[in-house]
């Protein structure tokens, strides 16, 4: 009886210590596009908890990206870090300038998980690759697309099955498919593009299409008043204030999709991110294609990247890289696809049999993808934030109508010139 009950306490004492010993996982995660992400997430996470009872999952939604940085860096300085977190793609040179993340490589021990590491999409890497080393893994990643609404283009006279192809065709259709009241006013736009949020990451769209980009690979230069950047914030100006078939001024990020469900706009730029959203809330057919062309198609990259922190132990990074392997594998990549609209990160999640079976019947889910062909990587720089602002800022003057696309980008370049010379 005596060794039973020696054997009973020992059990309970060796359970309540691997109990202590379970590793506990916090990290920070953004919520910038509607839908029901917190539910996907915390579904995910429950999830690998089952299959790893040695773990804990603690998600903590944190507002939109700038947000989740904010709050993961003043946890960091307070000594409350979370080992990992999802944050932009594009902090990678902030986290790197405060020396707050490790590589991936460094706890990429086997053949398998270094070959895990180029297991992903080329275009979704480019954000987070510094060195030759992996900082970033993607997980909530997006390009940019056009949606238009099949039913008013068919009302217009217009093929409700062909999307516009070029700047040209765009700003010709978007005028047939204004509608105004009897008295003028418009009840339906041609088009929207959003201006507020990420005016830079639309803006990134216009002038790739124009056939520049914003910055350089090393992160160290800007090229923002380029002619070939300044004739394209010159076009989106003039989709306002000269062709009429946008609003005049900025358009709203945060209510866009709903006035797109709600017809008050024919066509809008937005994330695929609000698919899923965007096939749950319209009442009419609607079709997604990629970003009609300048002289050439084009969209950023954009979207979350999975960070490490340093101030983790060995064992949170162990658990950590558990994690995402697990939540980024090809069957869990392509049920978040479904689920929120954002891409799938691997060609092995297109391969999955649910993912093609859900592209087949909704041939929209693979858009973003078949874009990555066009991609760039979303707009990142030393001292991003204070470089993105200053181009943020001259894409408002020059919707508004205070500067000249010309006069607003020539000053955002200076002051980016200023920020960033030293790091050259």
């Amino acid at each position: 009886m005596k060794c039973l009950f020696a054997f009973l306490l020992a059990t309970a004492l060796g359970a309540a210590a691997a109990a202590r010993a379970d590793t506990e996982l916090t990290f920070y995660y953004p919520i910038a596009v509607g839908g029901p992400l917190t539910k996907v997430i915390d579904g995910l996470a429950r999830d690998f908890e089952k299959e790893h009872p040695g773990i804990k999952v603690n998600p903590i939604y944190a507002g939109n990206y700038d947000d989740a940085r904010i709050k993961a860096l003043a946890a960091l300085k307070a000594g409350q870090s979370a080992p990992l977190s999802v944050l932009y793609s594009i902090d990678l040179y902030e986290l790197l300038e405060q020396d707050v993340i490790l590589p991936w490589d460094d706890v990429a021990a086997t053949a398998g998980d270094k070959a895990w590491l180029k297991a992903f999409y080329p275009s979704l890497m480019m954000n987070g690759i510094y060195k030759g080393k992996v900082y970033g893994i993607p997980f909530q990643r997006s390009t940019i697309v056009l949606y238009w609404n099949k039913d008013v283009f068919k009302e217009a006279g217009l093929d409700p099955e062909k999307a516009p192809a070029n700047w040209n065709e765009m700003a010709a259709m978007a005028a047939k498919l204004v509608k105004k009241d009897a008295s003028g006013n418009v009840q339906r736009w041609g088009v929207m593009v959003p201006s507020t949020g990420y005016p830079y990451w639309m803006f990134q769209a216009f002038a790739r299409q124009n056939g520049h980009d914003l910055m350089n690979k090393d992160g160290n230069r800007t090229n923002y008043a380029h002619a070939d950047v300044i004739a394209a914030l010159q076009y989106w100006r003039d989709l306002g204030a000269k062709h009429k078939v946008m609003p005049q001024g900025t358009v709203e990020w945060g209510t866009l999709r709903q006035a797109f469900t709600e017809g008050k706009t024919a066509m809008m730029w937005h994330t695929t991110g609000n698919l899923t959203a965007v096939k749950d809330g319209a009442k009419f057919a609607f079709g997604v294609s990629m970003l009609p062309a300048g002289k050439q198609r084009g969209s950023p990259t954009g979207g979350g990247n999975w960070y490490l922190f340093k101030k983790s132990t060995p064992a949170e990074r162990k658990a950590a890289f558990e994690f995402i392997k697990w939540i980024t594998a090809p069957e869990r990549a392509a049920d978040w696809s479904i689920a929120t609209g954002y891409v799938a990160v691997s060609p092995a999640a297109y391969d999955t049999p649910k993912l093609k079976t859900y592209v087949s019947g909704f041939p929209a889910a693979a858009v973003a993808r078949d874009q990555f062909k066009f991609a760039t990587p979303e707009l990142s720089t030393f001292q991003t934030g204070r470089v993105r602002k200053s181009l943020d800022d001259a894409i408002q003057a020059a919707l508004t109508g205070s500067k000249t696309p010309a006069e607003a980008l020539t000053t955002a370049q200076t002051e980016a010139e200023r920020l960033l010379k030293p790091y050259r």
